[in-house]
């Protein structure tokens, strides 16, 4: 027999899309531990019970836990029909063990199949975004910028297919697209992560990959006030530089006027200090008989600086079971200040003569040469990035009756970013700039190391001056992204009491999103730019400092910063196609219509769990785009667009036909939107002498989505052991089957209707018909993605019980896909593929004592980063292996009782980003970054 009790949240994101009405039989949060009932684990003291616990006892036991993400603990439940209540025998658990056991429960007590990690108490998530936490996951793995993790991959995509949702609202991104860049995001303000993998039809702006849930605490999830703060001295280290920082954050939770009325806040403040160094080559090209050849090389030593402010903030209102109301507040300021002091030098795609004698490869790479005429250009760069994020919602419930609830929702999402990239350039008066180069690939195949015939140390030789011959003597681009999302939902849940439907949720979400890109760019010049190589000087502004990188002992540095506020340069500002292109803006309202019905029934004596619905949204996008012709290189305005419609069923069932173990099924048809620069309506026009008509390349304002039809399947075994310690092994198969995909065609267009430019007096080529070719996005067909996820939590003592406290959490993915997003016979990956990901971590706690250390894995990848002049690329990384370690011990008694001291270390063994030209990847790496090892001390103090 099955009652109210045993029911809960159909999806777990804090609820905000509405939760069921309160069960007859209404279990209390309390404040305290993660707790379990001797239902499912007996006395430490020797004593064991094992009785029968079936997927409903662990979601009755568990939905409090899922509804109170940060702490959780249970009081006497009241009895049914008047019987006396019974106080339940209860087990604390604490710490790393706590946080364990509370993704465990959510993930085997959900209806979909997802993924979680949670805060082992408040402001503890031990990563310093919570993108380093998320990486862990089975089937997901981070993509490292600046030495940080920032996008996430689920399943083998990148971070533009999946969403990110703040307590179940959709957020806004601070990237020029759709993948929500994580390290924006504090990991002390969050409680928990849930990862869906598999769709929940009430589950609104949900991605083809999967769901990225981020949570803050319920200050109503607690019954007394609690106060935690947490400081981290930090030591960032790399060669022989080192440079230190901190960590602060603090949490105040409260409620007031009879536990109806309840109060959160947390700050968190970061001061990151990131030194490292960049070699990096600018490619390879056609070289004397057949060979490839480096065209030039860059030398960075870079000094990044993150100092990111975190502020969030939950008022609470319950005056009585009929009305419940949310208030929240998430903001995030993150300034990046990037320092970059190198040099940069052309061979083959300079003015650099190779010099007979030099070393081939087995494929033919030039591995080892020496040049004459290399002109050396001295760079002082400085990168500054400085994104803000706001996001606010209001949450009110009304219950209505036993089985009846509605829920409003408001939510906005606001996101700016200012990126500057400045670059200046100096050089060697002496010999008009020209030496001799030697380059030769390292023994260990991961760099370029180069030996100059001249040095940089003496201030006298030292001019600021076009070095390079590249047309000015300096360069300036300031961006800016700016994207909204406004959201209202509302629906409605009606429960049942008895029958294979346990509830129905209906309702309806309506969004409006707005991202605009902005750039202005502008050459820097001493005078006018027209001197040409040396032809304008002016007197090196700066000294001489240690470099001792790639070949270069000591090297002349300048503020540039200081430079330019000087006053020194003129702005020739520039206007290009390639700049028009840089400037758009994307509106789209998207109005999602659902049904979602929750299955809670038995079949064949055996539990059966899920849920069953669909989507219906309904898009209506729109661009602003500019489009270039010969003499208009600033562009004209035009704006296009589309509306359509999606249907989005999905299947979700979970069958516990051995006790504790689960087989699950996810059937669904997924989405994904497109790109938003893919949207844009702009385009460069021009004439194609060759075919002696008009072309053009560009955006689609009338793209559709990507759309999948999946398949999951996951098999799950949950266990306890006597000593009461929860475990499970998993394995999970998916795949995915695309109806449509994006990707870049050649099709025939007419371009009557656009400003074509008259005829230039002596022109060859005129077209003498609008009809023409454009490449551009559009819609293709076909291809599938693939994979098998394995996944153990186990701690020890379930081999052997003198191993109570010694746990190992592993998972490995495989994955393969046939998509190709160049389109049919292509053979490049997709953008965020590795074809292996594996994580491990290692875990022992016992009073009061705890240590963990991490590792993940990852193979190669395609993956898009910021290359020349900051615009994204796509390139091929190679795999990597990331290490980390902590060691806490918690003080759980006496005077100090609520202290905890730590010690964390990250990336230990100083794991570079490395990527390599796809023609040869042992011969021809391409980007070189090392970053160094961060190491942590500190204490949390909760009281």
């Amino acid at each position: 027999m099955q009652d109210g009790a045993g029911r809960r949240c159909g999806h777990y994101h804090g609820c905000t899309s509405g939760e069921r009405p309160a069960p007859r039989h209404d279990t209390r949060r309390a404040t305290g531990q993660t707790t379990r009932t001797n239902d499912d684990i007996a006395f430490r003291e020797g004593k064991m019970l094992q009785p029968r616990r079936t997927l409903l006892s662990t979601a009755l036991a568990s939905a409090i836990l899922l509804s109170a993400p940060q702490t959780f603990a249970q009081d006497t439940a009241a009895a049914p029909d008047g019987e006396e209540a019974t106080e339940l025998d209860r087990i604390v658990v604490t710490g790393i063990r706590s946080s364990i056991e509370r993704s465990i429960d959510t993930k085997q007590t959900s209806t979909s199949i997802v993924e979680a990690i949670s805060a082992e108490d408040i402001g503890k998530l031990p990563d310093a975004s919570i993108a380093e936490s998320i990486a862990r996951l089975p089937g997901l793995t981070a993509q490292r910028e600046r030495g940080r993790a920032t996008q996430i991959n689920i399943r083998g995509f990148a971070g533009d297919f999946s969403t990110a949702t703040l307590n179940g609202r959709e957020q806004a991104s601070t990237g020029d697209n759709r993948g929500v860049e994580f390290d924006q995001y504090p990991s002390e303000l969050l409680s928990q992560v849930v990862v869906y993998k598999t769709p929940d039809a009430a589950l609104v702006g949900q991605g083809l990959s999967g769901t990225v849930d981020l949570q803050t605490v319920r200050p109503l999830s607690f019954d007394e006030r609690v106060v935690s703060v947490n400081a981290r001295y930090e030591r960032n280290r790399i060669r022989d530089q080192r440079e230190n920082g901190h960590r602060l954050s603090a949490t105040y939770i409260d409620q007031f006027a009879d536990d109806t009325f309840g109060v959160m806040l947390a700050v968190s403040r970061m001061d990151s200090p990131q030194p490292g160094y960049q070699n990096e080559v600018w490619g390879f090209t056609d070289g004397p008989d057949g060979t490839m050849v480096l065209g030039g090389g860059k030398l960075y030593r870079f000094d990044n600086s993150h100092e990111r402010t975190g502020v969030a903030a939950t008022l609470q209102f319950k005056p009585s079971d009929v009305y419940e109301g949310t208030l929240d507040w998430f903001h995030s300021r993150f300034e990046k200040t990037e320092i970059k002091t190198g040099m940069e030098f052309g061979t083959l795609w300079g003015s650099g003569v190779l010099r007979p004698g030099y070393t081939v490869a087995g494929n033919g790479t030039i591995v080892d040469s020496v040049w004459d005429d290399v002109s050396p250009v001295i760079r002082m760069d400085s990168n500054p990035i400085d994104d803000r994020l706001d996001s606010i919602g209001l949450n009110s419930k009304f219950r209505i009756g036993d089985h009846w609830l509605v829920n409003f929702d408001l939510s906005r999402s606001d996101v700016e970013r200012s990126f500057r990239v400045l670059e200046t350039y100096a050089g060697v008066a002496s010999n008009n700039g020209y030496t001799t180069l030697q380059a030769s690939l390292d023994p260990g195949r991961l760099y370029y190391n180069y030996v100059l015939g001249q040095t940089f140390d003496d201030p006298g030789t030292l001019v600021l001056t076009d070095a390079g011959g590249w047309g000015q003597d300096g360069y300036l681009k300031d961006f800016g992204v700016n994207d909204r999302i406004r959201a209202v939902r509302l629906n409605a849940i009606r429960s049942f009491e008895n029958g294979f439907i346990s509830a129905v949720d209906f309702g309806a979400n309506h969004s409006k999103r707005t991202k605009d890109k902005a750039s202005i760019e502008a050459k820097l010049c001493l005078t006018d730019c027209s001197g040409g190589r040396f032809g304008v000087t002016a007197p090196f502004p700066g000294g001489i400092q240690d470099f001792n990188f790639g070949g270069i002992g000591r090297l002349g540095v300048y503020d540039a910063n200081a430079i330019l506020d000087s006053g020194l340069y003129n702005f020739v500002y520039n206007y290009h196609e390639d700049i028009a292109a840089k400037n758009w803006e994307v509106e789209e309202e998207q109005t999602t219509v659902y049904v979602k019905a929750d299955i809670d029934t038995e079949l064949g004596g055996m539990p059966l769990r899920g849920n069953v619905g669909v989507q219906k949204i309904y898009v209506d996008q729109s661009s602003l785009g500019y489009s270039t012709f010969e003499g208009n290189p600033a562009g004209s305005a035009v704006t296009d667009g589309i509306d359509y419609s999606v249907t989005l069923p999905s299947l979700n069932l979970g069958l516990e036909f051995l006790p504790e173990t689960v087989l699950r099924l996810g059937l669904a048809r997924q989405m994904a939107r497109p790109r938003m620069d893919q949207l844009t309506a702009g385009m460069n026009v021009g004439i194609d002498v060759t075919r002696g008509e008009w072309s053009a390349g560009g955006g689609n304002p009338r793209l559709r989505p990507w759309l999948a039809d999946a398949v999951d399947v996951s098999l799950e075994k949950y266990f306890t052991t006597a000593a009461g310690n929860r475990g499970y092994v998993g394995a999970a198969w998916f795949h995915k089957d695309l109806k449509t995909y994006i990707y870049n065609q050649d099709v025939a267009f007419d371009f009557s209707d656009f400003p074509l430019p008259p005829p230039i007096p002596g022109q060859d080529v005129y077209p003498d018909s609008p009809i023409g070719r454009i490449n551009q996005p559009f819609n293709g067909e076909g291809g599938t993605i693939r994979g098998l996820e394995l996944t153990a939590s186990v701690p020890l003592d379930v081999l052997w019980a003198p191993l109570d406290g010694l746990g190992i959490i592993a998972t490995y993915s495989d994955t393969d896909s046939s998509i190709h997003p160049n389109g049919p016979g292509t053979s490049e990956p997709i953008s965020g593929l590795s074809k292996y990901v594996s994580n491990a971590t290692v875990y022992y706690e016992r009073g009061g004592f705890s240590i963990r250390y991490s590792r993940r894995t990852r193979s190669d990848f395609r993956g898009e980063t910021r290359g020349f002049g900051a615009d994204y690329q796509t390139i091929s990384i190679a795999g990597e292996t990331v290490q980390d370690a902590q060691v806490n011990y918690t003080f759980n008694h006496g005077p100090l009782e609520g202290l905890s001291l730590y010690l964390q270390v990250s990336n230990i063994g100083d794991e570079p980003f490395a990527a390599y030209n796809d023609g040869d990847p042992a011969n021809r790496p391409e980007r070189y970054f090392e970053y160094g090892r961060t190491t942590l001390v500190g204490f949390s103090y909760r009281f």
